[in-house]
């Protein structure tokens, strides 16, 4: 699913909200999220894994992606997924 500024934007102010109950996973270095609707600049590779160069500092909206169910829109990759209630 392709993915737009809106969409960035959305993720951005809603990640000061608490992550939706039923998140579960962790991060499997896919960089999915890293390239919304960009390639962040602080994303760099080792081999094929994908690093954060600010990854103890790293924004709200990259601490909590997939905040959301709805906000998940990189879920063919991503390690992390939603369980219902």
């Amino acid at each position: 699913m392709k993915d737009n500024y809106a969409g960035k934007i959305v993720r951005t102010i809603t990640s000061i909200l608490p992550l939706q109950k039923g998140r579960k996973g962790s991060c499997n270095n896919c960089s999915e999220c890293c390239k919304l609707p960009n390639p962040c600049i602080f994303l760099d590779y080792k081999g094929d894994k994908a690093i954060c160069k600010i990854y103890k500092f790293r924004p709200l909206n990259c601490r909590k992606y997939p905040r959301s169910a709805k906000e998940h829109i990189t879920q063919e990759n991503c390690g992390f997924y939603f369980e219902n209630d």
